[in-house]
């Protein structure tokens, strides 16, 4: 059950970390949908990815919700979910053939 918390919790940051780094880069920026979905999938992949360096996500992976794996989960999440959105932001513009000024 705490692997689906868990999981959950990875996606809502990611979802907030991809609208995070869109309004903080208007370069980037795909819109609060866009930048939503690609924010949901880089913070699954990021809190995965993190929980694996860690060592299976610490107390969670014991069935534990404990502060610090939760702290983890949401770091994880918000950051894989931000640089997703950024890496799409720019394939986006460099397939439509914009520079990273205009």
């Amino acid at each position: 059950m705490s692997n689906l918390v868990m999981l959950i919790i990875q996606l809502v940051s990611g979802a907030v970390g991809g609208n995070i780094a869109g309004g903080a880069l208007k370069n980037y920026d795909l819109g609060p949908i866009g930048n939503s979905i690609a924010g949901i999938i880089g913070g699954g992949i990021g809190g995965q990815v993190l929980s694996m360096v860690l060592g299976g996500g610490g107390a969670a992976a014991g069935g534990n919700l404990d502060i610090g794996s939760i702290v983890a989960q949401i770091a994880g999440g918000g950051v894989g979910g931000g640089i997703l959105m950024i890496i799409v932001g720019i394939i986006r513009q460099a397939m439509s053939g914009q520079s990273a000024g205009s």
